[in-house]
C-alpha cells in the first residue's frame, strides 16, 4: 500500500512538473486557506518545483478566522514558500455599492470564490505563474464548488483524490496536525462547515460515491440516493458551456 501511495504521489509531482516546464512558467500561485486541500496541493507543488517557485496567497474575508490565517502562514513557512495576505473584503465592499445589490450567504459565497480566483489569476498573469487548484474529487462530483471560482485553475493536482484520501495523503506528507484535525470549511459564514452544509460526513459521501461507481450509478441506500441526486443536479458544473461549435 505504501508503495502504491508513493507511486501516486510521484505521478502528481510529474503532472505539476510537466505542466510547469511545458508552459514555460516562472512559478506557481496557490490560494492557501489553512485547510487540508490547499495544504496538500501546496506541498505537492513545492515537492515538484521547489518552494522558492511557489507563492501562497491567503485571501481572507471578514469571516475568516485568525487561526486559519495562522495555519496558512505556518504551512508556507514549513514549506519554505512565499506567503502573502490580500484581504478580499475591500473588493466585496465595492460590489456592495452596485445598484440593486442583494446579499445572501449563497450569493456572497459565490462572489467571494470568484473574487479570490480573479486575484490568483491576476498574480499568475503578472508574474508568469500557473494557478494551482485545490479541488478534490468528492466536491467535484457533488458540485460543491463555484463555477469559475474555486473550480477554476491551470492545474488540478488533487482532483482525482476523494476527500478521505486527501486526509490519508496529508498524514503521509506530514501536514501539521492542526490543519488535519480541523473540520473542513469554506468559511462562507461564521461557524460554517462543509459537512454541516452538505448534511453528510465525507466518510458517508465517499463510501456512497464509490459504491455508486461500482454499481453503475444505481443507488441502493438512502445516502446513495441523496448523493446521486447531488451529482446529477451539479452535472452542468462539469461540462463545457453549451455552444454550436
Amino acid at each position: 500500500m505504501e508503495s502504491d501511495r508513493g507511486c501516486a504521489l510521484g505521478r502528481i509531482e510529474q503532472l505539476i512538473r510537466y505542466s510547469f516546464w511545458s508552459s514555460k512558467s516562472e512559478g506557481i500561485v496557490i490560494g492557501v486557506s489553512g485547510g487540508v486541500d490547499s495544504a496538500v496541493a501546496a506541498t505537492m507543488c513545492c515537492k515538484a518545483v521547489g518552494g522558492e517557485r511557489v507563492l501562497g496567497l491567503c485571501l481572507p474575508s471578514e469571516v475568516t478566522s485568525l487561526d486559519d490565517m495562522e495555519d496558512a502562514k505556518d504551512l508556507c513557512k514549513w514549506l519554505d514558500m512565499e506567503y502573502r495576505v490580500i484581504p478580499v473584503t475591500p473588493v466585496l465592499n465595492a460590489y456592495r455599492a452596485m445598484p440593486d445589490y442583494k446579499e445572501t450567504p449563497y450569493l456572497l459565497g459565490n462572489l467571494m470564490a470568484r473574487t479570490r480566483m480573479a486575484i490568483l489569476f491576476y498574480h499568475a498573469n503578472r508574474d508568469r505563474r500557473l494557478v494551482c487548484g485545490t479541488s478534490n474529487r468528492t466536491e467535484y462530483l457533488l458540485g460543491y464548488s463555484t463555477k469559475y471560482g474555486d473550480s477554476a485553475a491551470d492545474i488540478q493536482p488533487i482532483l482525482h483524490l476523494y476527500k478521505t484520501e486527501i486526509l490519508e495523503v496529508a498524514r503521509e506528507l506530514g501536514i501539521p496536525p492542526r490543519i488535519l484535525l480541523k473540520p473542513p470549511s469554506a468559511n462562507l459564514w461564521p461557524g460554517q462547515t462543509d459537512e454541516g452544509e452538505i448534511g453528510l460526513s465525507y466518510t458517508e459521501i465517499d463510501s456512497a460515491i464509490m459504491n455508486l461507481e461500482k454499481n453503475g450509478w444505481k443507488s441502493s441506500s438512502e445516502v446513495e440516493v441523496r448523493v446521486l441526486d447531488m451529482v446529477r443536479k451539479s452535472e452542468h458544473k462539469r461540462l463545457a458551456p453549451p455552444s454550436l461549435l
